[in-house]
Order: structure tokens, then sequence, then C-alpha cells
């Protein structure tokens, strides 16, 4: 871990100065299982859809008929999952961004995850890119999970219960143990000069 730490850019996770939940969790519907390039044009089309809003607003989106989200890219799952995050926002389901802060990780998690379409892991990565949380643990991101692996040298990928186990000598920082994890990916594989 150490070498890994040593070789890789600086852990640099800052809360963000200012978290607007809702937004936060529409890009991330918007994003799931689509390349980046791919999902950046739908939530781009979805965003004009409002001009002149610096943000999206949660009234305006479940009055957009389902159509001109579908038109804007989005799916019938995620155009129904956004209006779902839009009602759950109206209704406080959907914490304000003051409120955030003052709740516990497993608060968080345990009141967004009642949104259609948003997972444990889509929760996790709001609690740690946006909200800047510094014991989060993902154990279901395939990331985090090969990272792992390439690090200490195992062949097979470790189940997210068996890094649950793992995880517990990096608390109360295992947020910062899942990004070294990351960047172990963005290494280069070393090649053994007699494989080739």
């Amino acid at each position: 871990m150490a070498e890994l730490i040593a070789r890789s850019r600086r852990y640099n996770i800052t809360p963000a100065i200012s978290v607007r939940p809702f937004d936060a969790l529409a890009e991330s519907i918007a994003y799931q299982q689509l390349s980046g390039k791919a999902a950046a044009t739908i939530f781009g089309r979805v965003r004009a859809l409002y001009p002149k809003r610096k943000w999206l607003d949660p009234e305006q989106l479940l009055a957009t008929p389902d159509e001109t989200l579908r038109a804007a890219g989005l799916s019938r799952a995620k155009t129904a999952a956004l209006k779902d995050l839009a009602a759950k926002t109206i209704d406080g389901t959907v914490p304000s961004a003051r409120a955030l802060i003052r709740m516990t990780d497993d608060e968080i998690i345990t009141r967004l995850t009642t949104v259609r379409g948003i997972g444990r892991w889509t929760v996790e990565m709001l609690l740690l890119f946006d909200l800047g949380r510094l014991d989060i643990w993902p154990v279901d991101d395939y990331g985090v999970r090969k990272g792992f692996a390439k690090t200490f040298g195992r062949r097979k990928l470790p189940t997210p219960k068996q890094l649950m186990k793992f995880g517990e000598k990096w608390r109360p920082y295992r947020s910062v143990a899942a990004w070294y994890f990351w960047r172990a990916l963005d290494a280069p594989e070393k090649v053994n000069r007699f494989d080739s």
C-alpha cells in the first residue's frame, strides 16, 4: 500500500463548496451504464431543456412531459427515476444540502436509496466525492475491488464481503484507501521481461 501511495497522485478529494443533492443525483442517474461521453451529451440535452437556469428545478422537471425527456436521450427507466427523484426532493425525502451535512452516512444511504434508480453505490459516490466523507468504503465498486487485487497481487477479485473485512484496517479513512485502489488502475501493468 505504501508503494502504491508513493507512486500515485495524492488524495485530493475535498467537500464541494455547495452541494445540490437533486442536481448531483440527477446527473448520477443520467450517467448510469453509459460511457462518460454519451452520458455527458444526454445530460447536456436535459439541462438545455431549462435554459437560463443554473440548477435543475425539481418542480419543472416533474412538469416536463416524459416524451420530452425521452427525446433528450433518457431511457424510460431513467425518466421514471428522475421523476421519482424530483417528487422525493419536493416531499423532503431527499434532504437539502444543509440537512445532508448534519446527517450520518447511514442515514443518508437509507434516505436516498428509497429513490427509484438510486442504489447504495450511487449514494456512496455522493458521500465520497461531493460531501468529502472520509470513511466511505464502496465494496461493490469494481474499480476498488480490481485495484485491491492488483495492489496485493491477487489473481481473483475479492468479494464485497471479503473487501468489507479487509477495509476495517483502514477505518476511519477508507475513502482514502478506495481512492488509492482506483489510482492503482491508472498505473501500467508491470511487464515481466521473460513473458515476451
